[in-house]
């Protein structure tokens, strides 16, 4: 990587590459073409990179654990029941209402659709869903700002209605927000719903992809004049999306989990990248 020789560079192009093998007097000459295929024999992408999160919490597969047995719809080692379901819940932050300067133009032979750079906002809501993991089924509302209140009001919207209202068992599973977290949350939310079993799990909520489908198909571009608008935008989708919905296809498992978790000890990342973490599962 260009950090490592020293070069105030994020990732290389096969002309930085060239420009450095020629400065480092390593051959007389070289062209790009050569260096592309090169590359391309040994299947590297030096101007590409994919981010990742490390697991660095020691006790990270057995809190991961149980989230990946309810999503193959196991409980402690035993089969869920017709009375138990599994809801992923979490919260998109600062979806801002952006009202574009120029009306955007449509697509037309030979050229894109036109969306206007700047804009102007007007507000912005907290999107708070929960995903019904085996049905499917999404439940969304649109908030001012974050909080145990709004939050509470999600779980209402579900909790109060069936199936969930008497069902034996619901296990909701959170990230680690400060509205849903700890043994006092917890017990905040049992106390008003028994049935509730709160599940923690800040990498694998599977909310997550139904956030990034609303992304790509509802937020980006994105232009709205109002918070109106895009409320009406985000709740309209979530009907849409429920008529042709399916679970999604979840096969990691715990197998795998413990598999990747012995790659990884394995390979020859730094130990010190095994120390406490402060967001865990």
């Amino acid at each position: 990587m260009p950090h490592r020789l020293g070069l105030p560079l994020s990732r290389f192009s096969v002309a930085e590459i060239r420009q450095e093998v020629l400065a480092q007097g390593l051959i007389a000459d070289i062209s790009g073409t050569t260096i592309w295929r090169w590359l391309s024999q040994d299947a590297l992408c030096p101007w590409r990179h994919r981010t990742w999160i490390f697991p660095r919490d020691p006790r990270f597969v057995q809190k991961a654990g149980p989230i990946l047995d309810l999503y193959h719809g196991l409980w402690e080692g035993q089969s869920l029941g017709s009375g138990d379901f599994v809801l992923s819940a979490d919260e998109k932050t600062s979806i801002q209402a952006r009202r574009r300067i120029h009306a955007s133009m449509p697509p037309a032979p030979g050229r894109p659709a036109r969306i206007e750079h700047e804009y102007e906002r007007r507000g912005a809501w907290a999107y708070l869903a929960a995903w019904d993991v085996h049905r499917p089924k999404i439940f969304g509302r649109c908030e001012a700002s974050t909080g145990i209140v709004p939050f509470d009001r999600l779980l209402e919207d579900v909790m109060g209605q069936e199936p969930y209202r008497s069902a034996r068992r619901v296990f909701w599973i959170f990230d680690n927000g400060s509205s849903h977290r700890g043994q006092k949350a917890d017990q905040r939310l049992q106390s008003r719903w028994p049935s509730i079993i709160p599940v923690h799990a800040s990498w694998l909520n599977q909310v997550e992809i139904y956030f990034s489908i609303i992304q790509r198909k509802v937020l980006t571009p994105g232009d709205f004049s109002n918070l109106t608008d895009l409320e009406m935008a985000l709740l309209a989708f979530q009907q849409r999306y429920e008529k042709s919905a399916g679970p999604f296809r979840w096969t990691f498992t715990r197998a795998d989990l413990a598999d990747l978790m012995q790659r990884l000890k394995a390979s020859a990342l730094p130990a010190a990248a095994w120390g406490p973490l402060n967001t865990s599962p």
